[in-house]
């Protein structure tokens, strides 16, 4: 009978945790019309609470992307989005994604409205908006202002359900090489061993190809000046240049020779 209970416990135990490691992490943001703290008042209260070990914020706000699926929410009106419910169907795997034909990626989703190929989503009231290249908080004031012109004075949230324009290629001698989702921040090493790690053909060099996007063009962006990468793995196990154990961008390209 214990045995039976704790072969239950161990069951619920691992449902949980599978759950936890599948749940994608949300990000929202609310207008900044709608919000009391203002941005200099959140830093003066960041650096009396963390005090000497307060650091400057050196991460970038992020910034919407194509295929990326958002939540826009009015309270009190619910989702504004347009065919919400039309979801694309992937199984997913313990990374969270699924291989399909030609090395991509596919997840499925929950809720919410994805960013089409043009850059643009749907919205009830409104129709078309574009907004790849905001940020969440510059989205929520934008919609913010829109749906004033209908709701009097919203409070509008943009949520972001899931990353999909977050994404860096793995190719060479690994053993699952393709595209893969960035969803959090992820070391050179560990982006290899999600690909499956080396071959058995696998020297223990490696260069990761960056580009950097210069200024918008119109509606395109231009890819500017790249810069590479060396890493050598034989020598990271020796505990040495682990500085060249380098965190992993969007659009970065890992080689493994």
């Amino acid at each position: 009978m214990n045995r039976k209970i704790s072969k239950r416990v161990v069951q619920v135990l691992l449902f949980f945790i599978g759950a936890l490691i599948l749940t994608p992490l949300c990000h929202a943001a609310e207008s900044t019309a709608d919000v009391s703290a203002d941005a200099a008042l959140k830093e003066k209260a960041r650096q009396q609470i963390l005090g000497a070990s307060a650091g400057p914020l050196i991460d970038d706000e992020y910034r919407i992307g194509y295929r990326d699926i958002l939540y826009v929410s009015v309270y009190g009106e619910g989702s504004m989005a347009v065919g919400e419910g039309i979801q694309a169907q992937a199984a997913i795997s313990d990374t969270g994604d699924t291989r399909a034909s030609g090395g991509d990626f596919l997840r499925g989703r929950g809720s919410g409205v994805e960013v089409r190929i043009d850059g643009r989503i749907s919205l009830r009231h409104i129709g078309d908006v574009s907004v790849v290249g905001m940020t969440l908080t510059q989205l929520a004031d934008y919609l913010k202002q829109l749906y004033s012109t209908i709701y009097g004075d919203p409070v509008l949230t943009v949520t972001l359900v899931q990353s999909n324009s977050q994404q860096y290629t793995v190719m060479g001698q690994v053993v699952n090489p393709g595209l893969y989702h960035l969803d959090y921040p992820l070391s050179l090493v560990k982006a290899v061993a999600r690909a499956g790690g080396f071959t058995e053909w696998a020297k223990s060099d490696i260069t990761v190809i960056r580009q950097f996007p210069t200024e918008s063009a119109g509606d395109q962006a231009k890819d500017g000046p790249g810069q590479t990468f060396k890493f050598d793995y034989n020598e990271f196990l020796k505990g040495r240049g682990l500085e060249k154990n380098i965190i992993i961008k969007s659009g970065d390209v890992i080689v493994v020779h």
